[in-house]
Protein backbone atom coordinates (compact mmCIF):
# COMPACT_ATOMS: atom_id res chain seq x y z
CA UNK A 1 0.00 0.00 0.00
CA UNK A 2 1.03 3.62 -0.56
CA UNK A 3 1.51 5.46 2.74
CA UNK A 4 0.94 9.09 1.72
CA UNK A 5 1.65 10.49 5.20
CA UNK A 6 5.01 8.73 5.37
CA UNK A 7 5.71 9.84 1.79
CA UNK A 8 5.32 13.54 2.50
CA UNK A 9 7.22 13.37 5.79
CA UNK A 10 10.03 11.83 3.78
CA UNK A 11 9.83 14.61 1.21
CA UNK A 12 9.95 17.33 3.87
CA UNK A 13 12.94 15.84 5.64
CA UNK A 14 15.13 15.83 2.54
CA UNK A 15 13.82 18.90 0.71
CA UNK A 16 16.59 21.40 0.09
CA UNK A 17 16.92 24.92 1.48
CA UNK A 18 14.84 27.49 -0.37
CA UNK A 19 16.53 29.71 -2.97
CA UNK A 20 15.33 33.29 -2.48
CA UNK A 21 15.08 35.56 -5.55
CA UNK A 22 16.77 38.97 -5.46
CA UNK A 23 13.59 40.69 -6.64
CA UNK A 24 9.99 40.02 -7.59
CA UNK A 25 11.18 39.43 -11.16
CA UNK A 26 12.52 36.17 -12.52
CA UNK A 27 16.08 35.46 -11.41
CA UNK A 28 17.98 33.02 -13.62
CA UNK A 29 19.58 30.30 -11.48
CA UNK A 30 21.61 28.16 -13.85
CA UNK A 31 20.46 24.54 -13.51
CA UNK A 32 18.86 25.34 -10.15
CA UNK A 33 15.30 24.62 -11.25
CA UNK A 34 15.39 21.08 -12.59
CA UNK A 35 13.31 20.75 -15.75
CA UNK A 36 12.14 24.38 -15.53
CA UNK A 37 13.85 27.50 -16.88
CA UNK A 38 13.03 30.09 -14.27
CA UNK A 39 10.64 31.37 -11.60
CA UNK A 40 8.75 34.63 -11.17
CA UNK A 41 6.40 36.45 -8.87
CA UNK A 42 3.52 37.36 -11.18
CA UNK A 43 1.80 40.65 -10.38
CA UNK A 44 2.59 43.15 -7.62
CA UNK A 45 2.92 40.69 -4.74
CA UNK A 46 3.56 42.13 -1.28
CA UNK A 47 5.78 39.26 -0.12
CA UNK A 48 8.34 37.83 -2.59
CA UNK A 49 8.02 34.13 -3.25
CA UNK A 50 10.69 31.52 -3.87
CA UNK A 51 11.33 28.25 -5.67
CA UNK A 52 13.83 25.44 -5.20
CA UNK A 53 14.71 22.09 -6.69
CA UNK A 54 16.14 19.13 -4.78
CA UNK A 55 18.12 16.94 -7.21
CA UNK A 56 18.44 14.20 -4.61
CA UNK A 57 14.76 13.30 -4.75
CA UNK A 58 13.82 15.37 -7.80
CA UNK A 59 11.18 17.40 -5.95
CA UNK A 60 10.28 21.08 -6.09
CA UNK A 61 9.28 23.45 -3.28
CA UNK A 62 7.38 26.66 -3.96
CA UNK A 63 6.55 29.44 -1.51
CA UNK A 64 4.32 32.27 -2.57
CA UNK A 65 1.94 35.03 -1.62
CA UNK A 66 -0.57 36.95 -3.77
CA UNK A 67 -4.13 38.19 -3.53
CA UNK A 68 -5.81 35.85 -5.97
CA UNK A 69 -5.97 34.16 -9.38
CA UNK A 70 -9.50 34.97 -10.44
CA UNK A 71 -10.30 38.53 -11.55
CA UNK A 72 -8.61 40.49 -14.34
CA UNK A 73 -5.10 40.26 -12.92
CA UNK A 74 -3.16 37.59 -11.02
CA UNK A 75 -0.73 37.52 -8.09
CA UNK A 76 1.22 34.34 -7.35
CA UNK A 77 4.60 32.56 -7.51
CA UNK A 78 5.33 30.71 -10.77
CA UNK A 79 8.00 28.15 -11.73
CA UNK A 80 7.93 27.94 -15.51
CA UNK A 81 9.31 26.71 -18.82
CA UNK A 82 8.49 27.80 -22.38
CA UNK A 83 7.06 24.97 -24.49
CA UNK A 84 6.00 24.82 -28.11
CA UNK A 85 3.19 22.57 -29.26
CA UNK A 86 1.50 19.75 -27.39
CA UNK A 87 2.51 18.54 -23.95
CA UNK A 88 1.54 16.43 -20.95
CA UNK A 89 2.48 17.81 -17.52
CA UNK A 90 1.92 15.78 -14.35
CA UNK A 91 2.80 16.17 -10.68
CA UNK A 92 1.93 15.00 -7.22
CA UNK A 93 1.13 18.08 -5.13
CA UNK A 94 0.86 18.81 -1.42
CA UNK A 95 0.30 21.97 0.62
CA UNK A 96 2.63 22.28 3.60
CA UNK A 97 0.92 23.26 6.83
CA UNK A 98 -2.68 24.03 7.70
CA UNK A 99 -2.71 27.34 5.84
CA UNK A 100 -4.56 30.58 6.39
CA UNK A 101 -7.04 30.90 3.53
CA UNK A 102 -9.39 28.16 2.32
CA UNK A 103 -8.82 29.27 -1.26
CA UNK A 104 -5.03 29.12 -1.36
CA UNK A 105 -4.19 27.45 -4.67
CA UNK A 106 -1.61 25.18 -6.27
CA UNK A 107 -1.36 23.32 -9.56
CA UNK A 108 -0.29 23.64 -13.19
CA UNK A 109 -0.71 26.79 -15.26
CA UNK A 110 -0.26 27.68 -18.96
CA UNK A 111 0.12 31.40 -19.76
CA UNK A 112 0.48 33.44 -22.92
CA UNK A 113 2.88 35.77 -21.10
CA UNK A 114 4.19 36.68 -17.64
CA UNK A 115 2.00 39.79 -17.57
CA UNK A 116 -0.44 39.67 -14.63
CA UNK A 117 -3.49 39.97 -16.92
CA UNK A 118 -2.33 37.32 -19.43
CA UNK A 119 -4.73 34.79 -20.95
CA UNK A 120 -4.16 31.48 -19.15
CA UNK A 121 -5.47 28.05 -18.25
CA UNK A 122 -4.93 26.49 -14.80
CA UNK A 123 -5.40 23.01 -13.37
CA UNK A 124 -6.10 24.17 -9.86
CA UNK A 125 -6.51 22.63 -6.40
CA UNK A 126 -7.68 24.86 -3.55
CA UNK A 127 -6.85 24.55 0.11
CA UNK A 128 -10.39 23.46 0.94
CA UNK A 129 -10.29 20.71 -1.70
CA UNK A 130 -12.15 22.55 -4.47
CA UNK A 131 -10.79 21.35 -7.82
CA UNK A 132 -11.33 23.27 -11.03
CA UNK A 133 -10.08 23.94 -14.53
CA UNK A 134 -9.92 27.74 -14.69
CA UNK A 135 -9.29 29.86 -17.77
CA UNK A 136 -9.03 33.44 -19.03
CA UNK A 137 -9.52 33.67 -22.79
CA UNK A 138 -8.71 37.38 -23.18
CA UNK A 139 -6.19 39.66 -21.47
CA UNK A 140 -7.72 41.41 -18.45
CA UNK A 141 -10.90 39.34 -18.43
CA UNK A 142 -12.23 37.66 -15.31
CA UNK A 143 -11.53 33.95 -14.98
CA UNK A 144 -14.04 31.25 -15.86
CA UNK A 145 -14.01 27.69 -14.54
CA UNK A 146 -15.23 24.13 -14.82
CA UNK A 147 -15.38 22.47 -11.42
CA UNK A 148 -14.63 18.77 -11.05
CA UNK A 149 -16.59 16.48 -8.76
CA UNK A 150 -13.49 15.21 -6.94
CA UNK A 151 -12.34 16.98 -3.76
CA UNK A 152 -8.77 17.37 -2.61
CA UNK A 153 -6.86 15.29 -5.18
CA UNK A 154 -3.08 15.15 -4.94
CA UNK A 155 -2.20 14.12 -8.51
CA UNK A 156 -2.69 16.83 -11.15
CA UNK A 157 -2.18 16.58 -14.88
CA UNK A 158 -2.72 19.12 -17.67
CA UNK A 159 -2.61 18.08 -21.33
CA UNK A 160 -2.52 20.35 -24.35
CA UNK A 161 -3.48 18.90 -27.73
CA UNK A 162 -3.86 21.68 -30.26
CA UNK A 163 -6.28 24.18 -28.75
CA UNK A 164 -7.82 21.64 -26.36
CA UNK A 165 -6.71 21.48 -22.72
CA UNK A 166 -7.64 18.54 -20.52
CA UNK A 167 -7.24 18.57 -16.75
CA UNK A 168 -7.02 15.16 -15.06
CA UNK A 169 -6.82 14.64 -11.30
CA UNK A 170 -6.82 11.76 -8.85
CA UNK A 171 -6.30 10.83 -5.27
CA UNK A 172 -3.00 8.95 -5.32
CA UNK A 173 -3.76 5.31 -6.12
CA UNK A 174 -6.93 6.03 -8.12
CA UNK A 175 -7.58 6.52 -11.83
CA UNK A 176 -8.08 9.99 -13.31
CA UNK A 177 -11.18 12.20 -13.37
CA UNK A 178 -11.05 14.73 -16.22
CA UNK A 179 -12.49 17.98 -17.61
CA UNK A 180 -11.70 19.86 -20.83
CA UNK A 181 -11.60 23.34 -22.30
CA UNK A 182 -11.82 23.47 -26.10
CA UNK A 183 -10.77 26.23 -28.53
CA UNK A 184 -8.49 28.10 -26.16
CA UNK A 185 -5.68 29.82 -28.05
CA UNK A 186 -2.59 30.70 -26.02
CA UNK A 187 -0.15 30.61 -28.93
CA UNK A 188 2.11 27.89 -30.28
CA UNK A 189 4.67 28.70 -27.58
CA UNK A 190 3.47 29.29 -24.04
CA UNK A 191 4.72 29.47 -20.47
CA UNK A 192 4.01 26.20 -18.64
CA UNK A 193 4.67 25.62 -14.97
CA UNK A 194 3.79 25.02 -11.35
CA UNK A 195 2.26 27.76 -9.21
CA UNK A 196 1.19 28.66 -5.69
CA UNK A 197 -1.09 31.50 -4.58
CA UNK A 198 -1.77 32.29 -0.90
CA UNK A 199 -5.07 34.11 -1.62
CA UNK A 200 -3.83 36.60 0.97
CA UNK A 201 -1.20 39.33 0.26
CA UNK A 202 0.14 39.18 3.83
CA UNK A 203 0.78 35.42 3.88
CA UNK A 204 3.38 33.10 2.36
CA UNK A 205 2.11 29.58 1.65
CA UNK A 206 4.32 26.60 0.83
CA UNK A 207 3.86 23.43 -1.24
CA UNK A 208 5.95 20.46 -2.38
CA UNK A 209 5.64 19.03 -5.91
CA UNK A 210 6.98 15.54 -6.57
CA UNK A 211 7.04 13.13 -9.53
CA UNK A 212 7.00 16.23 -11.73
CA UNK A 213 7.08 15.37 -15.41
CA UNK A 214 6.91 17.44 -18.60
CA UNK A 215 6.35 15.04 -21.49
CA UNK A 216 6.18 15.94 -25.17
CA UNK A 217 4.01 13.30 -26.87
CA UNK A 218 4.38 11.70 -30.26
CA UNK A 219 3.25 13.83 -33.16
CA UNK A 220 0.68 12.68 -35.73
CA UNK A 221 3.40 11.80 -38.26
CA UNK A 222 5.32 9.37 -36.04
CA UNK A 223 5.49 5.89 -37.60
CA UNK A 224 5.38 3.16 -34.89
CA UNK A 225 8.38 0.81 -34.82
CA UNK A 226 10.18 3.12 -37.28
CA UNK A 227 10.25 6.45 -35.43
CA UNK A 228 11.00 6.65 -31.71
CA UNK A 229 10.83 9.19 -28.90
CA UNK A 230 13.35 9.70 -26.12
CA UNK A 231 13.37 7.59 -22.97
CA UNK A 232 13.62 8.04 -19.21
CA UNK A 233 15.02 5.09 -17.27
CA UNK A 234 13.24 5.34 -13.91
CA UNK A 235 12.94 3.60 -10.58
CA UNK A 236 10.15 3.96 -8.05
CA UNK A 237 9.69 3.12 -4.39
CA UNK A 238 6.35 1.27 -4.46
CA UNK A 239 5.52 2.12 -0.83
CA UNK A 240 5.90 5.89 -1.19
CA UNK A 241 5.34 6.29 -4.92
CA UNK A 242 8.48 8.42 -5.22
CA UNK A 243 9.97 8.14 -8.73
CA UNK A 244 13.51 9.01 -9.83
CA UNK A 245 14.90 9.40 -13.34
CA UNK A 246 18.28 7.65 -13.49
CA UNK A 247 19.16 8.08 -17.15
CA UNK A 248 17.73 10.03 -20.06
CA UNK A 249 18.43 9.55 -23.78
CA UNK A 250 16.86 10.97 -26.98
CA UNK A 251 16.23 7.49 -28.43
CA UNK A 252 14.39 4.31 -27.43
CA UNK A 253 15.49 2.15 -24.52
CA UNK A 254 13.09 -0.48 -23.23
CA UNK A 255 12.22 -3.06 -20.59
CA UNK A 256 14.64 -2.75 -17.66
CA UNK A 257 15.02 -5.67 -15.28
CA UNK A 258 17.00 -5.85 -12.06
CA UNK A 259 19.84 -8.29 -11.43
CA UNK A 260 19.45 -10.30 -8.19
CA UNK A 261 22.44 -8.54 -6.59
CA UNK A 262 20.62 -5.19 -6.94
CA UNK A 263 23.58 -3.55 -8.67
CA UNK A 264 22.52 -3.51 -12.31
CA UNK A 265 19.58 -2.90 -14.59
CA UNK A 266 19.52 -4.67 -17.95
CA UNK A 267 17.63 -3.00 -20.80
CA UNK A 268 17.46 -3.30 -24.58
CA UNK A 269 18.04 -0.65 -27.23
CA UNK A 270 18.37 -0.92 -31.00
CA UNK A 271 18.59 -4.72 -30.90
CA UNK A 272 21.32 -4.89 -28.24
CA UNK A 273 21.22 -5.43 -24.49
CA UNK A 274 22.91 -3.13 -22.01
CA UNK A 275 24.07 -3.35 -18.40
CA UNK A 276 23.25 -0.13 -16.54
CA UNK A 277 25.47 0.18 -13.46
CA UNK A 278 23.37 1.75 -10.71
CA UNK A 279 26.43 2.98 -8.80
CA UNK A 280 27.98 4.86 -11.72
CA UNK A 281 24.84 5.48 -13.85
CA UNK A 282 26.86 4.18 -16.80
CA UNK A 283 25.58 1.74 -19.47
CA UNK A 284 27.73 -0.83 -21.26
CA UNK A 285 26.90 -3.33 -23.99
CA UNK A 286 26.12 -6.86 -22.81
CA UNK A 287 27.65 -9.41 -25.15
CA UNK A 288 24.94 -11.56 -26.75
CA UNK A 289 27.12 -13.01 -29.49
CA UNK A 290 25.36 -13.36 -32.84
CA UNK A 291 22.06 -12.22 -31.32
CA UNK A 292 22.07 -8.54 -32.25
CA UNK A 293 18.40 -8.14 -33.16
CA UNK A 294 16.86 -8.69 -29.74
CA UNK A 295 13.43 -7.44 -28.77
CA UNK A 296 12.40 -6.45 -25.23
CA UNK A 297 11.63 -9.97 -23.96
CA UNK A 298 14.88 -10.59 -22.06
CA UNK A 299 14.35 -12.39 -18.73
CA UNK A 300 16.80 -13.47 -16.00
CA UNK A 301 16.50 -16.83 -14.27
CA UNK A 302 15.45 -16.60 -10.63
CA UNK A 303 19.03 -17.20 -9.45
CA UNK A 304 20.35 -14.59 -11.88
CA UNK A 305 22.86 -16.90 -13.57
CA UNK A 306 21.16 -17.28 -16.96
CA UNK A 307 19.30 -14.90 -19.20
CA UNK A 308 16.70 -15.80 -21.80
CA UNK A 309 16.33 -13.61 -24.88
CA UNK A 310 14.12 -13.30 -27.95
CA UNK A 311 16.26 -12.70 -31.02
CA UNK A 312 14.84 -12.11 -34.49
CA UNK A 313 16.74 -14.58 -36.63
CA UNK A 314 17.38 -14.01 -40.32
CA UNK A 315 17.24 -17.81 -40.72
CA UNK A 316 13.65 -17.75 -39.41
CA UNK A 317 12.26 -15.03 -41.70
CA UNK A 318 13.31 -12.45 -39.13
CA UNK A 319 10.82 -13.85 -36.62
CA UNK A 320 11.46 -14.08 -32.88
CA UNK A 321 13.22 -17.20 -31.53
CA UNK A 322 13.98 -17.98 -27.86
CA UNK A 323 17.59 -18.47 -26.72
CA UNK A 324 19.47 -18.39 -23.43
CA UNK A 325 23.02 -17.44 -22.42
CA UNK A 326 25.05 -16.70 -19.26
CA UNK A 327 23.97 -13.45 -17.64
CA UNK A 328 27.52 -12.07 -17.96
CA UNK A 329 27.27 -12.60 -21.73
CA UNK A 330 28.32 -15.14 -24.32
CA UNK A 331 27.04 -17.11 -27.30
CA UNK A 332 23.31 -17.92 -27.07
CA UNK A 333 21.88 -21.44 -27.09
CA UNK A 334 18.71 -21.90 -29.13
CA UNK A 335 15.64 -23.29 -27.33
CA UNK A 336 12.56 -22.99 -29.58
CA UNK A 337 12.52 -24.52 -33.03
CA UNK A 338 9.30 -22.85 -34.15
CA UNK A 339 8.73 -19.13 -34.60
CA UNK A 340 7.53 -16.61 -33.75
CA UNK A 341 8.26 -17.32 -30.09
CA UNK A 342 8.41 -14.47 -27.55
CA UNK A 343 10.06 -15.30 -24.24
CA UNK A 344 8.42 -14.19 -21.01
CA UNK A 345 9.55 -16.28 -18.06
CA UNK A 346 11.63 -18.94 -16.34
CA UNK A 347 10.45 -21.59 -13.93
CA UNK A 348 12.05 -21.08 -10.49
CA UNK A 349 14.01 -24.36 -10.87
CA UNK A 350 15.44 -23.18 -14.24
CA UNK A 351 14.14 -26.29 -16.00
CA UNK A 352 11.51 -24.59 -18.19
CA UNK A 353 10.96 -21.42 -20.18
CA UNK A 354 7.50 -20.04 -20.94
CA UNK A 355 6.74 -17.97 -24.00
CA UNK A 356 4.02 -16.66 -26.30
CA UNK A 357 3.94 -18.62 -29.53
CA UNK A 358 2.24 -17.67 -32.76
CA UNK A 359 0.87 -20.93 -34.11
CA UNK A 360 -1.95 -21.44 -36.63
CA UNK A 361 -3.03 -17.77 -36.49
CA UNK A 362 -3.42 -17.89 -32.71
CA UNK A 363 -1.14 -16.61 -29.95
CA UNK A 364 -1.02 -18.83 -26.87
CA UNK A 365 1.28 -19.55 -23.97
CA UNK A 366 3.68 -22.46 -24.26
CA UNK A 367 6.21 -24.16 -22.00
CA UNK A 368 9.43 -25.78 -23.16
CA UNK A 369 12.38 -27.42 -21.42
CA UNK A 370 15.51 -25.26 -21.36
CA UNK A 371 17.36 -28.10 -23.10
CA UNK A 372 14.78 -27.88 -25.91
CA UNK A 373 12.43 -30.50 -27.24
CA UNK A 374 8.67 -30.57 -27.56
CA UNK A 375 6.81 -27.38 -26.74
CA UNK A 376 3.80 -27.80 -24.44
CA UNK A 377 0.74 -25.64 -25.14
CA UNK A 378 -0.75 -24.27 -21.89
CA UNK A 379 -3.60 -22.07 -23.18
CA UNK A 380 -6.08 -22.88 -25.94
CA UNK A 381 -8.86 -20.30 -25.53
CA UNK A 382 -9.57 -18.07 -28.54
CA UNK A 383 -7.99 -14.64 -28.28
CA UNK A 384 -4.54 -13.37 -27.34
CA UNK A 385 -2.77 -14.90 -24.31
CA UNK A 386 0.54 -13.20 -23.50
CA UNK A 387 2.92 -11.91 -20.81
CA UNK A 388 3.39 -15.15 -18.86
CA UNK A 389 5.45 -15.24 -15.65
CA UNK A 390 5.94 -17.82 -12.89
CA UNK A 391 5.28 -16.84 -9.30
CA UNK A 392 8.47 -17.13 -7.18
CA UNK A 393 7.10 -20.21 -5.38
CA UNK A 394 6.42 -21.91 -8.71
CA UNK A 395 2.77 -22.58 -7.89
CA UNK A 396 1.24 -20.36 -10.58
CA UNK A 397 1.87 -18.84 -13.98
CA UNK A 398 0.37 -15.37 -14.32
CA UNK A 399 -0.52 -14.02 -17.77
CA UNK A 400 -2.76 -11.55 -19.59
CA UNK A 401 -5.63 -12.57 -21.86
CA UNK A 402 -8.38 -11.01 -23.99
CA UNK A 403 -10.69 -14.00 -23.50
CA UNK A 404 -13.12 -11.97 -21.35
CA UNK A 405 -13.26 -9.01 -23.77
CA UNK A 406 -10.77 -6.49 -22.40
CA UNK A 407 -7.19 -7.51 -21.66
CA UNK A 408 -7.16 -8.79 -18.08
CA UNK A 409 -4.73 -10.58 -15.76
CA UNK A 410 -5.21 -14.33 -15.29
CA UNK A 411 -3.31 -17.15 -13.66
CA UNK A 412 -3.06 -20.92 -13.99
CA UNK A 413 -1.22 -23.91 -12.59
CA UNK A 414 2.15 -24.67 -14.26
CA UNK A 415 0.51 -27.51 -16.22
CA UNK A 416 -2.11 -25.10 -17.66
CA UNK A 417 -4.94 -26.26 -15.41
CA UNK A 418 -7.22 -24.13 -13.21
CA UNK A 419 -7.15 -20.97 -15.31
CA UNK A 420 -8.77 -18.13 -13.35
CA UNK A 421 -9.23 -14.40 -13.81
CA UNK A 422 -7.38 -12.06 -11.42
CA UNK A 423 -8.37 -8.52 -12.49
CA UNK A 424 -11.90 -7.40 -13.35
CA UNK A 425 -12.27 -3.89 -14.80
CA UNK A 426 -12.99 -1.95 -17.98
CA UNK A 427 -9.35 -1.11 -18.72
CA UNK A 428 -6.67 -3.19 -20.46
CA UNK A 429 -4.06 -4.79 -18.19
CA UNK A 430 -0.76 -6.24 -19.45
CA UNK A 431 2.45 -7.90 -18.25
CA UNK A 432 1.91 -9.05 -14.66
CA UNK A 433 5.10 -9.10 -12.59
CA UNK A 434 5.21 -10.70 -9.14
CA UNK A 435 7.46 -9.24 -6.45
CA UNK A 436 10.33 -11.52 -5.28
CA UNK A 437 8.67 -11.88 -1.88
CA UNK A 438 5.51 -13.09 -3.65
CA UNK A 439 3.26 -10.48 -2.04
CA UNK A 440 2.43 -8.01 -4.81
CA UNK A 441 1.62 -7.91 -8.50
CA UNK A 442 2.55 -4.94 -10.72
CA UNK A 443 1.21 -4.49 -14.26
CA UNK A 444 0.74 -1.81 -16.91
CA UNK A 445 -2.74 -0.56 -17.76
CA UNK A 446 -3.75 0.91 -21.10
CA UNK A 447 -6.91 2.97 -21.31
CA UNK A 448 -9.76 2.38 -23.73
CA UNK A 449 -8.21 4.36 -26.60
CA UNK A 450 -6.13 1.20 -27.17
CA UNK A 451 -7.50 -2.08 -28.53
CA UNK A 452 -7.44 -4.91 -25.94
CA UNK A 453 -4.99 -7.00 -27.99
CA UNK A 454 -2.54 -4.13 -28.58
CA UNK A 455 0.19 -2.62 -26.38
CA UNK A 456 1.57 0.26 -28.46
CA UNK A 457 4.26 2.82 -27.80
CA UNK A 458 3.49 6.32 -26.59
CA UNK A 459 0.22 6.31 -24.72
CA UNK A 460 -0.91 7.65 -21.37
CA UNK A 461 -0.81 4.61 -19.14
CA UNK A 462 -0.97 3.61 -15.48
CA UNK A 463 1.31 1.30 -13.55
CA UNK A 464 -0.87 -0.50 -11.02
CA UNK A 465 -0.23 -2.78 -8.07
CA UNK A 466 -2.39 -5.28 -6.20
CA UNK A 467 -1.81 -7.84 -3.45
CA UNK A 468 -1.24 -11.36 -4.79
CA UNK A 469 -3.61 -12.65 -2.11
CA UNK A 470 -6.35 -10.38 -3.49
CA UNK A 471 -7.47 -6.89 -2.61
CA UNK A 472 -7.64 -3.36 -3.92
CA UNK A 473 -5.75 -2.42 -7.07
CA UNK A 474 -3.88 0.89 -6.77
CA UNK A 475 -2.30 3.16 -9.34
CA UNK A 476 1.35 3.70 -8.42
CA UNK A 477 2.48 5.71 -11.48
CA UNK A 478 0.82 8.00 -14.02
CA UNK A 479 3.04 8.20 -17.09
CA UNK A 480 3.50 8.43 -20.85
CA UNK A 481 4.85 5.15 -22.17
CA UNK A 482 3.46 1.76 -23.18
CA UNK A 483 5.43 -0.71 -25.27
CA UNK A 484 8.79 -1.18 -23.56
CA UNK A 485 7.77 0.45 -20.29
CA UNK A 486 7.57 -2.67 -18.15
CA UNK A 487 7.51 -5.71 -20.45
CA UNK A 488 9.87 -7.80 -18.29
CA UNK A 489 10.16 -8.66 -14.57
CA UNK A 490 11.42 -5.39 -13.12
CA UNK A 491 11.25 -5.67 -9.32
CA UNK A 492 14.29 -4.93 -7.19
CA UNK A 493 15.48 -8.02 -5.29
CA UNK A 494 14.22 -6.61 -1.96
CA UNK A 495 10.69 -6.11 -3.40
CA UNK A 496 10.80 -2.40 -2.54
CA UNK A 497 11.24 -0.83 -5.98
CA UNK A 498 10.44 -1.33 -9.63
CA UNK A 499 12.26 -0.10 -12.73
CA UNK A 500 10.52 1.10 -15.89
CA UNK A 501 10.79 3.41 -18.89
CA UNK A 502 8.74 6.52 -19.64
CA UNK A 503 8.90 8.51 -22.87
CA UNK A 504 9.03 12.05 -24.23
CA UNK A 505 10.23 13.83 -27.34
CA UNK A 506 13.50 15.49 -26.25
CA UNK A 507 14.33 16.97 -29.65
Amino acid sequence: MIDKTRYFIYILIITSTMIQPNSARAQLQDKQFGIFENHSDIGEVKLPGSASYNPLNQTYTLEGSGKNIWFGTDEFQYLWKKIKGDFIVTAQVQFIGKGVEAHRKIGWMVRQSLAPDSPQISAMIHGDGLTSLQFRHKAGADMEEKQLSIKGPDVVQLVRKGNTYRMSVAHWGETFVSEEVIDSTLGSEAYVGLFICAHNPDVLEKAVFSNVRIEIPAGPDLVPYTDYLGSNLETMDVATGLRKILYQVPYSIQAPNWTPDGKTLIYNSKGLLYNFDLATAHPSVLNTGFATNNNNDHVLSFDGKLMGISHHSADDKNQSVVYYLPVQGGEPTRVTLNSPSYLHGWSPDKKFLIFTGGRNNEYDIYKIAVKGGKEIQLTTTKGLDDGSEYSPDGKFIYFNSTRSGNMQIWRMKPDGSRQEQVTFDTLNNWFPHISPDGKFLVFITFQNDVKPDDHPFYKQVYLRMMPVAGGETKVIAYLYGGQGTINVPSWSPDSKKIAFVSNSDFK
